[in-house]
């Protein structure tokens, strides 16, 4: 048997059947669709929840005060001795430093003239837009400390100073922060949201400022930015030593963002693969359908292959055709569901601009080889059974 005929047989099944061929593989489609959907869903996730970790840099390592052991609130409840800014000075005596930022973050109502708007405040050094990469769009960010002492200044993000001056400059005005008056100096380029918080809403002012208006006695966090001349791990020894030289115990945490980015990266590839694997059910369901259809086939064109096993069809040729019909009609199954994958795409991109989806062409390749791979298996079984036929019996059978 020639391949064109071969092929010829198979085309000529699938379409004299049309309904129950489009039913078929409307189960593979269903299914592609929903794996593909899904798993360009949680690719998008995670590359989203990455860049917006990555933003502030990589050469980053945040001390928090408390001994994690397992995770929780339970080690930064239990913590022997806070960070302080002495700590975060201290700490800026390392070599290879490039800036550190002792942080407090709280909420508090801001304040201008008769406008108030609860928002959140967070108290950092004076380098915390350079070390997290934040731009100015006005003014400039806060100075450093001078005698001691910082001025009351204030900088504002992009969306709290429009709520609070529309168009006009805030530069110079006093804005009332709790109980106490800030110059704002400063407003921030706009930053968007990362994990639901939006950077665009906060009131930055000088950390001593933050103790005192939120009646802290130790610091959130400290970042520690280094440059090219060492890594972050050997780092992170140095600043270990030095906080347990200065509180006599390791009662603090150190993360780098090689280490968070890492656990990230493998919690959303978990999560991505789970999300994937829902999908998979609808796949299974269409290589269901495609096993039941063809063995039905194979029980209604019996005479079929006993003729064709009379006129010199070898097994082997049985074998192929009724696994290329099977394999056919799951391609076909493949290429809709993709189809139909780039219209839920789109109208999920009208209807929700700003969610992260991310197809790749991998994803595409790997789709249809995987419904290919669906059809060969479920028509595996149909296929032995009609190529083990014998002629004469098939024959005799119609």
């Amino acid at each position: 048997m020639r391949l064109r005929d071969g092929l010829y047989l198979t085309s000529t099944a699938i379409v004299s059947r049309p309904l129950r061929s489009l039913l078929t593989l409307l189960g593979v489609a269903i299914g592609i669709a929903a794996v593909t959907l899904l798993t360009a869903i949680g690719e998008g996730l995670r590359s989203y929840v990455l860049d917006s970790f990555s933003q502030f840099g990589t050469r980053i390592v945040a001390v928090h005060p408390g001994k994690t052991q397992t995770g929780g609130m339970g080690g930064l409840l239990g913590s022997v001795r806070p960070l302080t800014r002495a700590d975060a000075e201290a700490l800026r005596q390392l070599r290879h430093i490039e800036a550190v930022v002792p942080v407090i973050q709280g909420n508090a109502d801001i304040k201008y003239r008769q406008l108030t708007r609860r928002g959140d405040v967070i108290g950092g050094g004076y380098q915390l837009a350079e070390a997290w990469r934040f731009k100015l769009a006005l003014g400039s960010f806060l100075p450093p400390a001078r005698d001691g002492r910082s001025p009351p200044y204030a900088v504002l993000g992009a969306k709290l100073q429009r709520e609070l001056f529309g168009s006009d400059s805030p530069l110079g005005e006093l804005i009332r922060i709790g109980d106490t008056r800030f110059r704002v100096i400063g407003v921030m380029e706009e930053k968007g949201q990362m994990l639901g918080f939006d950077l665009d809403e906060v009131a930055y002012i000088p950390v001593d400022w933050a103790e005192s208006l939120f009646n802290r006695e130790g610091l959130m966090e400290i970042d520690v930015v280094f440059n090219s001349g060492t890594s972050s791990a050997a780092l992170a020894r140095r600043i270990k030593s030095l906080l347990h030289e200065r509180h006599g115990a390791e009662d603090f945490t150190i993360t780098t963002q090689d280490d968070m980015l890492a656990s990230l990266d493998r919690i959303l590839g978990t999560l991505s693969i789970a999300i994937g694997a829902l999908g998979g059910i609808s796949l299974l369901v269409g290589a269901v359908g495609i096993l039941t259809i063809m063995t039905t086939t194979v029980a209604e064109r019996t005479a079929e292959i006993g003729l064709l096993r009379a006129i010199g069809a070898s097994p082997r040729q049985v074998l192929g055709l009724f696994l290329a019909e099977a394999t056919l009609l799951s391609l076909a199954g493949g290429a809709l569901g993709l189809l139909l994958t780039g219209m839920l795409l789109g109208g999920l991109h009208l209807a929700l601009p700003k969610m992260p989806l991310a197809l790749q062409p991998a994803f595409i390749a790997g789709s249809l080889l995987l419904s290919a791979v669906i059809g060969i298996l479920a028509g595996l079984a149909p296929a032995h059974k009609a190529a083990q036929l014998h002629p004469v019996d098939a024959l005799r059978g119609e």
